[in-house]
């Protein structure tokens, strides 16, 4: 595969995840500095979930919330919480995943991205 080929990929399964209005309003930045960082953020993220890898969107995914958790990035675990259906995660497999954070990364952590869940699911209108 081409490095454009590679970065094509990566794209397409960003916006499968975080869904085109997000990576429009990401990408429509006329700053050619600022596009390029994107294209590299993207690239070498989600490059990473294009890879011939053992691992599934789903296991990513998984991954993404507890790394992003665990390291307080609050901003990018709502985003990912909010995301993690369309990469086949749960609510009750999100729910448990922060059980795991706050068990081995501290309260502090699991408090954080505890927050996180319920308010996507109020957005989404879910109790």
């Amino acid at each position: 595969m081409t490095e454009d080929e590679k970065l094509g990929a990566a794209r397409a399964m960003r916006r499968k995840i975080l869904g085109d209005a997000y990576v429009d309003a990401q990408t429509a930045e006329p700053n050619p500095t600022l596009r390029e960082f994107q294209d590299f953020i993207t690239s070498m993220a989600w490059g990473a979930w294009v890879r011939d890898g053992a691992l599934k969107p789903r296991d990513r995914s998984l991954l993404v919330l507890a790394m992003t958790a665990a390291l307080g990035r609050m901003d990018e675990f709502r985003l990912h919480a909010g995301a993690s259906p369309q990469a086949g995660v749960t609510d009750a497999e999100l729910d448990e995943l922060l059980f795991q954070v706050a068990a081995y990364c501290g309260a502090p952590a699991g408090l954080s991205a505890k927050r996180a869940p319920q308010a996507v699911r109020a957005e989404r209108g879910e109790g």
